[in-house]
């Protein structure tokens, strides 16, 4: 299983938005290694669901329930989606400060390509945050 982390502006489409909605397709992404990133999630792996821009924290994990295929809100086929449906509230929020200050974050992308909207997770990463959440 592969761990990913996804980002939204909550007045956009907030975590309160995916737990009433209980599955959506992730759309919207028009970068090239965003969108790679989404081609590689598999069906069953999980995503932390971070809040940009207002918020900067990680509120929860969605997982992935449907691989990519074309994205519907536009004709341009190099676009794609995936499905994805909330899977768990964290306890805390993880604010970006929080993730900022712990070494064993150090090369999270969301610090060091912030404004990447699709990134890849290594598992340490993905625990770390998790742990955090708990605290």
């Amino acid at each position: 299983m592969n761990h990913w982390l996804i980002k939204s502006e909550p007045f956009k489409y907030s975590w309160q938005n995916m737990l009433e909605d209980k599955k959506t397709f992730w759309d919207g992404v028009r970068n090239y290694q965003a969108r790679n990133n989404l081609r590689e999630m598999k069906k069953g792996d999980l995503c932390l669901f971070y809040h940009s821009n207002e918020g900067k924290e990680v509120v929860g994990i969605v997982k992935i329930v449907k691989e990519h295929y074309q994205d519907p809100t536009t004709d341009d086929a190099k676009w794609v989606v995936v499905d994805v449906s909330p899977f768990k509230t964290l306890k805390k929020p993880v604010t970006l400060e929080t993730i900022k200050s712990d070494a064993r974050l150090a090369n999270i992308g969301l610090v060091k390509q912030g404004r990447l909207s699709v990134m890849k997770l290594q598992a340490h990463e993905f625990d770390v945050i998790l742990e955090l959440s708990e605290n």
